[in-house]
């Protein structure tokens, strides 16, 4: 394994600094197919939603072209940040992500959805601060990591405090209530400690304590109850508690191997809610079958196998905070597809889950490209730095021959 580190030598943290990198192609071409792929499903199925509240047949469609521009403006600034700067600053953007998800319960400011509050407005919009949060506690975790890095490897106590945090932004989303992104963003944090090399017994210490926590606060509300059975055992009831997965079941069916032809959908036509949000999978596999599920799986796992192997590029470098970022996002992205596909596919409870890039939604999609745009700036200065190394080991050898 190479290793690299500039810390230690003034000319090679020069070369570092005036040093070109790129963006991994990879992870580039990946989040565009599924963004493109994102914008026809978001069209296909959103069409008759919008006709039928009387909001013009692509209003759904434009809204998320809006957002996902603003999203590729977000990825574009998040890309040309220094991650040095970033790492300074994590204190304060955890902080930052706090008060977001404290901004949903102040009156006038946060706004209560179907029960929730989970969106603070923002001028005409609305904004799900959770989707930000996410990003923020992972970059607070990739710092902490390399802080205590010794700590959290040989003691629970240095398991303990970096969880404790996630578990502090985990409670204020159970107090909104949002049980699914509470535990994304615990699966996300507990991950991150196990790569930042915590001893697996630490964790399953944790674990022990966790879970039946978790399980209790899962049966602890009559309709948290009611998705559980409902999963179960969803022709008990197709008309009621039922409905959702039944006719997402009946649309991942209807699909067989290559789908009834992009835009035929039955089951969007006012049959299974949110089929352009967090069910828009059915759909997808509706009209595209097995072969288009198939698909969404290869491109997630491509991207997030890339954002993997950039974060094992940066750790050999000695750039742990590097490495960590691509990790937790890599994660992020990754857990909360694999929790999408499985509700649509009836594998898991319904959780409230968007899939990243691919569904409608504003804060969701912005904040999807955001993520790809740490990861971006993340491979562009594990570059930098290999093409540093191979310029001063080019002129060492051009030294050592002048010699």
């Amino acid at each position: 394994m190479l290793l690299f580190d500039f810390g230690n030598d003034d000319r090679q943290a020069t070369r570092f600094a005036e040093a070109k990198g790129r963006f991994d192609t990879g992870l580039i071409v990946a989040a565009l197919l599924l963004t493109s792929l994102g914008v026809v499903m978001v069209a296909s199925s959103s069409i008759a939603i919008a006709d039928g509240q009387h909001v013009g047949s692509f209003y759904y469609l434009q809204r998320h072209l809006v957002f996902l521009a603003l999203g590729l403006a977000a990825a574009v600034v998040v890309s040309r940040i220094e991650l040095a700067w970033i790492e300074r600053h994590a204190l304060l953007l955890l902080l930052g992500g706090a008060v977001l998800l404290l901004l949903v319960f102040v009156p006038l400011v946060g706004v209560r959805i179907n029960g929730a509050r989970r969106w603070i407005r923002l001028g005409v919009i609305g904004f799900q601060s959770v989707e930000a949060a996410k990003i923020l506690l992972v970059v607070y975790m990739a710092s902490y990591l390399v802080r205590h890095r010794e700590a959290v490897q040989a003691r629970l106590l240095g398991v303990l405090k970096p969880l404790g945090i996630a578990g502090l932004f985990a409670g204020l989303l159970l107090a909104q209530p949002d049980f699914g992104s509470a535990t994304l963003l615990t699966a996300v944090a507990l991950g991150m400690v196990w790569l930042g090399g915590a001893r697996v017994r630490h964790l399953a210490v944790l674990a022990a304590a966790v879970v039946p926590l978790l399980v209790w606060i899962a049966f602890s509300q009559d309709y948290r109850v009611r998705r559980l059975t409902s999963f179960l055992d969803p022709w008990a009831d197709p008309f009621n508690d039922g409905f959702q997965l039944t006719q997402a079941l009946i649309a991942v069916g209807r699909g067989e191997w290559f789908g009834v032809g992009l835009g035929a959908s039955v089951q969007k036509l006012f049959y299974l809610p949110m089929a352009h949000t967090d069910f828009i999978l059915a759909v997808l596999a509706e009209e595209l079958g097995l072969a288009g599920i198939v698909l969404v799986l290869v491109l997630f796992s491509w991207l997030v196998g890339r954002g993997m192997v950039v974060g094992l590029r940066a750790i050999e470098q000695n750039r742990h905070f590097a490495g960590y970022c691509a990790f937790g996002v890599s994660l992020m992205i990754g857990l909360q597809a694999l929790v999408s596909i499985g509700v649509n596919l009836g594998v898991l409870p319904t959780k409230g889950l968007t899939l990243p890039l691919i569904s409608s939604g504003g804060s969701s999609v912005m904040m999807s490209c955001a993520a790809i745009g740490l990861l971006l700036r993340v491979s562009y200065e594990v570059t930098r730095a290999e093409n540093a190394m191979l310029q001063v080991v080019s002129e060492r050898r051009a030294r050592e021959v002048g010699a």
